[in-house]
């Protein structure tokens, strides 16, 4: 992986975070949190988790958004926002000590996080810093399968970052109540 892995490691964390606020029941209405990486979650894990509480506010979202998604669709061969490959989840995992480590770095993004509009997440990564244009013009030539559930990306899933960002900005492709699940093929599958 490369020299610049913390980096695009911190950015797959922020799109995670993104996605997984706007889909809560208090906005996009696609998985059974309300409000957990909000205000509301913050009081409820603050006394539990003092030094720690947005990442725990975090696993426990997205651990919902992961079930969610793969209850609407769940592609043999393929990765998802919340089921990238191995070797990239691994790196994750290990970035998340340092993460914890670096809580108080965290709490203007997590503050942010806890404000958002439910009105269009391309907009809302765009906001974040998150999505580029070219990533919103990516954005604007997905679209939903037949069925409604799903939004297959073009080729084969590199790793790329932008590979990443289209993963979280395919969610725009759903509606208020209706989660359609962006997805991209392996190369190894």
């Amino acid at each position: 992986m490369s020299d610049n892995l913390p980096l695009v490691l911190d950015h797959v964390l922020k799109l995670r975070l993104v996605v997984a606020r706007f889909g809560e029941m208090d906005l996009a209405k696609w998985w059974n949190t309300r409000g957990q990486l909000g205000r509301l979650g913050a009081m409820a894990l603050r006394r539990g988790f003092p030094r720690t509480v947005h990442f725990a506010q975090a696993r426990s979202v997205f651990a919902v958004a992961a079930q969610r998604c793969d209850e609407v669709f769940e592609p043999p061969g393929c990765v998802t926002l919340w089921r990238l490959p191995e070797a990239l989840e691994e790196e994750l995992d290990a970035r998340w000590e340092h993460w914890l480590d670096h809580a108080a770095d965290w709490q203007p993004f997590f503050e942010k996080l806890g404000t958002l509009p439910a009105t269009d997440l391309a907009a809302t990564l765009r906001a974040f810093e998150l999505a580029s244009e070219q990533d919103i013009d990516a954005l604007s030539r997905l679209r939903r399968s037949a069925e409604g559930r799903a939004v297959p990306l073009p080729g084969v899933f590199s790793g790329s970052t932008e590979d990443v960002t289209l993963l979280a900005l395919g969610f725009a492709r759903g509606d208020h109540g209706a989660l359609a699940v962006p997805y991209a093929r392996r190369a190894d599958a």
